[in-house]
């Protein structure tokens, strides 16, 4: 009955996100509502179910993020009384009560190790099928209708409904589909898997458009080798960003994949003839993993300064282009799915920053208010847009929830860091995957508004409450 509720617990939390997606990534009201709902009684369950012992997590950092979790969710849920616009505060409120009760649930759900290593490949799973489906519609477009977002411009955006999002969740599983295939405690039909699964990412990501999501994956790839340093670790990576960007070229390739440009017709012919493609080289990716395995594994003699090396390249990967840029409003980079846009710094971010930074400023304390961002926006606006978010996870708390907020987050933020500090040292081969994921979430969500698409969010919650709940003396 225990062992039941448990597995029924674990299969919610990982499946969640997966659906999630499929209701415009959970981030209207009623998707959400229901996944806070199903949320409580999974935290239920698993307080009934699991070991009195094995309720909160041991390490300190780990229950800083816990509690941290729940006051940065009570103190938006307060700020809703001086905010210009309380039904959308009341929305931020109930999102971030949403993650802190998975957060929750996770940390307790994946105390096992078994549990927690299932976790890596069924997360990375999920990134498939949800890029999978949105793919979909462009690669058999007869059988799979889908409505893009006319804003979208051609980028794809379904089943999320955000392009970047989208890309930004693809560039999780390629991090997770790398560390899968670089741990040789996996099976090798599974490690063989994660690399052709590559190739749809690989697709995804870059018919996303999105510059952010490949800087994210980036910083995630790093990261991993930093954790994870083993020769078989490198050559799963590069195995895995080469058939990520064999997708991405025979997508290229395609302006009816690419750009949903010409007859329904024309789609359909040249979507069969890119998925052809695509399955040859997953089964080529197949290949290339089976003569990897015949290969030598020994560790990579890393030097003892590469993670503050790798931590500078990802704070470079973020700072340069800002700086580069002078952090002035530039011209926009060129709409929709062109590749042009990689070669652009020009974004309206910059504007959307100032006017969070001068927001804080302005209420230093407690912020404008859950949600205020908008209205600051259309007061102080140069840009001719409507905006709701700041695009900037940390520079939109310090404008609507002030220092206070920032000070929390901060705390659930590197909570959630010193804890996986500490697992990865107890169990580096189960930490490096979670912990080089959210770094690329972490780093996406800087730059954009991650946190309020649970559907992408939850991903990181679910990886970030299993290293919570990993324990010194069970795994040592």
């Amino acid at each position: 009955m225990r062992a039941g509720a448990l597995l029924s617990a674990r299969a919610a939390l990982v499946a969640g996100p997966v659906a999630l997606a499929f209701f415009s990534g959970g981030f209207f009201d009623r998707p959400r509502d229901i996944a806070l709902l199903a949320a409580g009684v999974v935290l239920a369950v698993l307080v009934a179910a699991a070991p009195a012992g094995q309720l909160v997590p041991t390490h300190p950092a780990a229950r800083v993020a816990l509690v941290a979790a729940a006051a940065y969710a009570g103190w938006i849920g307060l700020s809703v009384t001086w905010a210009p616009v309380r039904d959308y505060a009341g929305d931020d409120a109930e999102r971030a009560l949403l993650y802190a009760t998975v957060l929750a649930a996770s940390a307790i759900a994946f105390r096992e190790r078994r549990a927690a290593r299932a976790l890596e490949p069924l997360a990375a799973a999920g990134t498939a099928i949800v890029i999978g489906y949105g793919l979909a519609g462009r690669l058999v477009p007869g059988i799979v209708t889908e409505h893009p977002q006319r804003s979208a411009v051609g980028r794809l955006d379904q089943p999320l409904t955000y392009w970047n999002a989208t890309g930004a969740l693809a560039a999780i599983g390629l991090v997770l589909c790398a560390r899968v295939a670089g741990d040789r405690e996996r099976p090798p039909a599974l490690r063989a898997g994660a690399v052709a699964a590559a190739v749809p990412l690989g697709m995804g990501c870059y018919l996303s458009f999105s510059r952010g999501a490949l800087a994210a994956l980036a910083a995630g790839l790093l990261t991993l080798i930093v954790l994870a340093p083993a020769f078989a670790q490198l050559r799963a990576t590069l195995l895995v960003a080469a058939a990520g960007a064999a997708g991405a070229i025979a997508a290229a390739a395609s302006p009816a994949v690419r750009a949903l440009e010409g007859s329904a017709a024309t789609r359909e012919r040249e979507g069969a003839i890119v998925l052809a493609v695509a399955v040859v080289l997953m089964a080529l990716a197949v290949l290339a993993t089976r003569a990897e395995r015949g290969m030598a594994d020994r560790p990579l003699p890393l030097p003892r300064w590469a993670g503050w090396a790798a931590l500078a390249a990802i704070a470079a990967l973020l700072v340069v282009p800002i700086a580069a840029a002078g952090g002035r409003q530039q011209a926009p980079p060129a709409t929709g799915a062109t590749n042009e846009r990689f070669a652009s710094l020009g974004s309206n971010r910059y504007g959307y920053w100032r006017v969070a930074i001068d927001t804080g400023l302005d209420h230093p304390l407690e912020g404008i208010g859950a949600s205020g961002f908008r209205v600051a926006w259309l007061q102080h606006r140069d840009v001719d847009e409507n905006v709701r978010d700041a695009h900037s996870l940390e520079l939109e708390t310090f404008a609507e929830l002030g220092l206070v907020g920032v000070a929390l987050l901060a705390a659930l933020l590197g909570g959630v860091a010193l804890s996986a500090r500490a697992a990865h040292r107890v169990d580096p081969v189960l930490a490096a995957g979670p912990a080089a994921a959210l770094t690329a979430w972490a780093f996406h969500s800087a730059i954009d508004w991650d946190w309020e698409m649970p559907a992408l969010t939850l991903v990181a919650v679910v990886l970030a409450g299993a290293l919570l709940a990993v324990r010194a003396e069970d795994r040592g």
